[in-house]
């Protein structure tokens, strides 16, 4: 069937819903479902000028654009290669198998040009990506490219006449993973090899063979052949990539009559710096990885000090806090300019020097346009250190300059107890010698309602009662100083747990790398026994630990535990592989105690009756991470969606953070859809555990919108966009309840799975409290064992 537009809506399908895969664990993309994107070419040497302006025009036109981009060659030298990769920091070479193509029938055996037009062929042989757009070296992208970014069926190109029909132009593809198929490729050579194509229109031809019209067609902007512009006519305006057909390339001196269109490809003909210096005087976002690679030898070159406040911004948005203050620390920063003091202090803040960070934050706070942050900054480092007035101190005089202002009313609440004056109940603790130690990320107030639940859920698991009592509470992100380690040794044990505390760029630290902000000489000298209990890795696809001080903190924590268990089997495997082999099987599985709710806490009763209510959850934290270029179509999609289980009962918001909202928002602006909010954030344990267990249904993309519903024996259905969600349900044997967010028919899916679990939900909610008891059985083990270490 011939698809005619771009944006044409996938079929309607009524199948259960796809699975998330399960894959290697070093792949954790073929967990969330991300969508995999890539660019590629074939270049030779001949072609190099027209490739390197092919990448300089990718940047300039689309400067929040970088995919890997995929350089297919028969043998580039390493001088080419270097030069490509200076203009690129995701470049993959990729040598083409050229005897393959040697064997295909032809109408010029020996031109090399005719030779090498079938190597862009190789293309379809590649299997690590989900969506490939193939760029002819004689292009120049000038427009916006994120339509075909987000093109997801088919095989599109924009169709040219030939003698008297329309057939794809190769020299512009987007191609789905369906047809990066070994079926495919398999086409590909039968038609080759037998010649049973046009022969003077090259893998053009071979392509048009063997599709016969079944191609999705692009509008002509994406792929402008300069044969339009012969009489020097100007450049459409909306043209978004402009190729130069035809024998006469640019690079080769031009051909008449086309001055306008040469003079486009000559705007990109640049050198080193002046591509830098172009990227970088782009007005708007840009692309972190693009700016970090372009801009680092730009501002080593030049000392300006507006772009390594920038390229710094970046490398802090990824996680890479010594490289922010590195960059910074590259040029001198005038004692007046405050924007890059409080980035500079703020990565000087997330390697623990606490001290430098200081300085430069009360730099930075001598502007108003600056200080509110700064303040909040300063008044982080003072809590982190234990000086609560003076952290209360510092928010107040960031609220003095903008009430507004998020993170200084959080530091001013968080410590509103050390405001002169101020008398807060305390809950008196028990004797020293009767406590558990308890290192957690404990939030307070309008806070994501799945780490509010977690610590006491931790605390339930090992004793009955959760109070301070038996409890001497520690936040993991205040710093594990020489009191704190006294107080520790004075208890029965510590247990850490309630979160997932390895994650590299949530409250970062130079003393452990990870979020509990203990250095390792403090580490050492604890003498009681160390339980971490339930801990996540929760690093995002797309996330990593670059720096050596995680793994040795790491090991050093593996080496102290006497129990060290992780919530889901996916964490183990990544942990261990983290650790010496001496070490790894220490490593446990500890189920999130959240999980099994119903068995922990006290009083605890099923519904008799629920509400007739779906409550669904979307997270927005690191969204760029979740979605990719996926976001319109998540939205879409959720919009047909929440139409769909509208038939099925009531849908409403359940908001774990301020951020979750965003999704009532969006759905609201763009669909005209409106649904109530749960606002969790600003509700108790004891009512987010009740609304959870008297709804019928919970869809989630949070890890704890889908592990606390289900401890408390509510159906569930997972909004895959983080690996940890599809470690929890392969835990449980349930995978087919995780739906990934790039899901090709995700309101289908969806609707239909919902529509599965509500057909019969007395089965369904047996289903749960049977997937729970294994959990439980795990849980009630481990506690044996942690009870014999405590004893």
């Amino acid at each position: 069937m011939s698809r005619t537009t771009a944006s044409a809506a996938p079929p309607a399908v009524h199948t259960p819903a796809a699975p998330v895969r399960e894959a290697a664990a070093d792949d954790v993309r073929d967990l969330t479902g991300k969508r995999r994107v890539a660019f590629a070419s074939f270049v030779d040497e001949n072609y190099l000028p027209g490739f390197l302006a092919l990448l300089r025009s990718l940047a300039l036109s689309n400067p929040e654009v970088c995919e890997d981009f995929l350089v297919l060659h028969d043998g580039l030298r390493p001088a080419s290669l270097a030069r490509i990769r200076a203009l690129h920091p995701r470049i993959r070479p990729r040598r083409v198998d050229a005897a393959r193509y040697d064997a295909y029938a032809k109408g010029d055996q020996n031109n090399y040009l005719v030779r090498k037009a079938y190597f862009l062929l190789d293309v379809f042989r590649v299997r690590d990506y989900d969506t490939i757009i193939t760029l002819d070296t004689d292009m120049v992208v000038l427009g916006d490219l994120s339509e075909l970014l987000r093109l997801r069926e088919g095989l599109a190109a924009v169709p040219q006449f030939f003698y008297g029909t329309h057939k794809l132009n190769s020299g512009l593809l987007v191609i789905q993973r369906e047809f990066l198929s070994d079926a495919f490729c398999e086409r590909i050579d039968e038609t080759g090899l037998a010649g049973a194509y046009e022969l003077d229109k090259h893998d053009q031809g071979i392509l048009n063979a063997v599709l016969d019209g079944d191609f999705v067609r692009l509008p002509a902007r994406y792929n402008f052949v300069k044969r339009r512009l012969s009489g020097d006519k100007p450049v459409p305006e909306d043209t978004a990539v402009l190729h130069f057909t035809g024998r006469h390339k640019p690079w080769q001196g031009g051909e008449n009559g086309y001055a306008e269109a040469e003079a486009r490809w000559r705007d990109f003909h640049l050198t080193e710096r002046e591509f830098q210096d172009a990227y970088l005087a782009l007005p708007g976002a840009k692309h972190p990885d693009l700016l970090v690679h372009l801009g680092t030898p730009y501002v080593h070159r030049t000392g300006e000090v507006e772009a390594a406040r920038r390229i710094a911004t970046a490398h802090i948005g990824a996680g890479h806090f010594e490289e922010a203050v590195e960059i910074l620390r590259a040029v001198r920063v005038p004692v007046h300019d405050a924007w890059p003091h409080e980035v500079l202090g703020h990565a000087l803040l997330s390697v623990s020097r606490y001290a430098e960070a200081t300085s430069h934050l009360l730099l930075a706070a001598t502007s108003p346009h600056r200080a509110p942050t700064a303040y909040s900054r300063l008044a982080q480092i003072a809590w982190i250190h234990h000086r609560d007035e003076e952290a209360h101190a510092y928010a107040g005089k960031g609220l003095s300059v903008d009430p507004t202002h998020r993170a200084a009313r959080i530091w001013h609440q968080r410590t509103r107890h050390a405001a002169p004056g101020a008398s807060l109940p305390q809950q008196p603790e028990g004797p020293a010698h009767e406590q558990l130690a308890h290192v957690a990320f404990y939030m307070e107030g309008q806070g994501n309602a799945g780490d509010k639940v977690l610590p006491e859920s931790v605390r339930l698991a090992l004793d009955a009662d959760p109070s301070a009592r038996r409890w001497h509470s520690l936040h993991a992100r205040r710093l594990f100083d020489r009191a704190a380690l006294a107080e520790v040794n004075r208890r029965r044990g510590l247990v850490i747990g309630g979160g997932g505390l390895f994650i590299p760029d949530t409250a970062p630290n130079g003393n452990s790398g990870w979020q509990w902000n203990v250095p390792p000489e403090h580490l050492r000298a604890i003498d009681v026994p160390v339980i971490v209990h339930a801990v996540g890795f929760n690093a995002f696809d797309g996330q990593s630990y670059r720096h050596r001080r995680f793994h040795e903190s790491l090991r050093l924590l593996a080496e102290q535990s006497s129990f060290f268990g992780l919530r889901n089997h996916g964490s183990v495997e990544k942990v261990r592989a983290l650790l010496p082999p001496h070490l790894r099987e220490r490593v446990r599985w500890q189920p999130c105690p959240t999980t099994v709710t119903r068995h922990l806490v006290p009083g605890w009763t099923d519904p008799v009756a629920r509400e007739d209510t779906i409550l669904l959850n979307a997270a927005y934290d690191r969204a760029g991470l979740r979605f990719g270029h996926d976001y319109p179509y998540f939205l879409d999609q959720m919009a047909r969606a929440v139409r769909g289980l509208g038939a099925l009962a009531q849908v409403k918001i359940a908001a774990h953070a301020l951020d979750d909202e965003r999704l009532a928002h969006d759905l609201r602006r763009t669909h005209g859809i409106s649904l109530p909010v749960l606002p969790m954030y600003d509700w108790d344990n004891d009512e987010i555990r009740a609304a959870y267990a008297k709804t019928r249904l919970v869809i989630g993309m949070r890890g704890h919108a889908g592990m606390i519903p289900f401890g408390c024996g509510t159906p569930i259905l997972s909004l895959v966009s983080h690996p940890k969600m599809a470690y929890f349900l392969a835990d449980i044997d349930r995978p087919e309840w995780g739906i990934s967010v790039h899901d090709r028919h995700l309101a289908d899916h969806l609707t239909e799975a919902a529509r599965t679990l509500l057909a019969d939900h007395a089965a369904s909610v047996a289903d749960v409290h049977e997937r729970q008891r294994a959990l439980w059985e795990v849980t009630r083990a481990n506690g044996a064992d942690i009870r014999a270490v405590l004893a």
